[in-house]
């Protein structure tokens, strides 16, 4: 099991065979800096699993984060 990191908490969670990714990696899919991806993180917005003092994202999580429509603004 892994910790998986949901924001404001912890939830314990058995993965499937499941692809990562780096914050870095994330933010030039994304084209966002790896700060805003952090911070997606950590609203709960993306969904992130903990190793050691890094985060890695699942690559269905940021497939998932692309398809969503923008929100209008203004």
């Amino acid at each position: 099991m892994l910790n998986v990191y949901w924001g404001k908490g912890c939830v314990m969670a058995e993965l499937p065979d499941v692809r990562f990714l780096t914050v870095a990696e994330v933010a030039e899919l994304m084209r966002v800096s790896k700060m805003t991806v952090y911070r997606l993180v950590h609203a709960g917005e993306l969904p992130a699993v903990r190793f050691g003092r890094s985060y890695r994202v699942p690559e269905s999580a940021v497939t998932e984060a692309l398809q969503r429509p923008i929100a209008d603004v203004g």
